[in-house]
């Protein structure tokens, strides 16, 4: 019980995380999900990671190498995919180590056995969408830029969250006032008109959606940020502080902030969620990122085009179900473990 005392309140929130057993493996999942999404170019990829051939190594991930390295007749690019190539550096001692899933994320098959979209077969573990590219190779890239997407949005939006709901909490009366009425208009601005606005005029690109989505996902946050700074200005450690002749700055980021990110903390989950979901929307009406670019939105699009492809839609689906589920677990279980009322056991 004494060694249990001693435990720092994050030290005893993270063991109340650890015995909720479906927050804390959905955590390590998901972790392992992303470490896997960050290296997707080792699992799904059109190129070998090494090839052995006439004697000499080749590394086609880090270099480009002519046909004609490895027997063809042309001074093009070499198209690891075609059978005469596969057979030229695995004939004899010639030997080539290739991803898990020999496709990327825009190569297209020239020597695929059906139309497409096709089924899944051996060659295409999940089958291709409606332009001939892998979907096992989609998802992964696709997958991987949504987590990124959502990553960033999330860090960007805490910051300005944090700083604004601080600003108004912590000072109080005309700034606060002033704060409430600006985000009252700058909230009551369409967000998707924006969007649509903004991409007309200027090239889609993920720079772009990842700004225009940032200026207004930190509303929500900076008013719970605002009333724990506004409860907590109140405590009596802050008025010693300010007895003691510390600054505002200092008061804000030593005593009042560390007590404040509670909320903070429990919602970040949700915010990946929400940021997921709004890309995932916004790709499906043709409004998110770049064409050519993975996305998880655009084969939610493929499968609502193309019904009979049944592959696409239930994929996409399944990929979305378990990443939100995970997410949403992780959120219970953080919001559980931070909670003040429940106690250790």
């Amino acid at each position: 019980m004494a060694a249990a005392a001693s435990l720092s309140p994050s030290r005893r929130a993270w063991q109340r995380f650890k015995r909720n057993r479906l927050g804390y493996w959905s955590l390590l999942l998901f972790c392992t999900l992303v470490v896997l999404g960050l290296f997707a170019e080792l699992l799904s990829n059109d190129r070998p990671l090494v090839v052995r051939y006439e004697g000499q190594t080749y590394w086609p991930m880090v270099h480009d190498y002519p046909e004609t390295t490895f027997g063809g007749d042309f001074e093009t690019p070499t198209d690891y995919l075609d059978p005469f190539i596969r057979e030229q550096i695995t004939r004899g001692d010639n030997w080539a180590v290739s991803p898990p899933n020999p496709y990327g994320p825009k190569t297209l098959n020239y020597f695929a056995k059906s139309p497409n979209p096709s089924a899944p077969t051996t060659d295409n573990w999940l089958g291709t969408d409606d332009r001939g590219r892998d979907l096992l190779a989609q998802l992964i890239y696709g997958f991987r830029v949504s987590v990124l997407f959502a990553l960033a949005l999330t860090a960007i939006g805490t910051v300005l969250g944090i700083v604004t709901g601080a600003i108004q909490g912590y000072f109080g009366g005309r700034t606060d006032l002033a704060f409430q009425r600006f985000i009252e208009i700058w909230g009551s601005m369409p967000e998707l008109y924006l969007l649509i606005i903004f991409s007309a005029i200027l090239s889609p690109s993920v720079g772009l959606l990842l700004v225009l989505l940032s200026l207004f996902g930190w509303m929500g946050l900076s008013d719970y940020v605002r009333a724990e700074f506004l409860r907590n200005r109140q405590m009596d450690y802050v008025r010693a502080a300010r007895a003691m002749g510390l600054s505002h700055g200092q008061i804000i980021w030593r005593h009042v902030l560390p007590n404040s990110l509670t909320p903070v903390v429990t919602f970040l989950p949700f915010r990946m969620s929400a940021a997921i979901l709004a890309l995932t929307s916004l790709d499906f009406l043709g409004l998110g990122v770049p064409p050519g670019t993975p996305s998880l939105g655009e084969l939610l699009s493929q499968g609502k085009n193309n019904i009979d492809a049944w592959w696409i839609s239930i994929s996409t689906f399944a990929v979305l179900v378990i990443t939100l589920l995970l997410l949403t677990f992780m959120g219970d279980a953080l919001r559980d473990a931070l909670d003040p009322r429940k106690q250790d056991r």
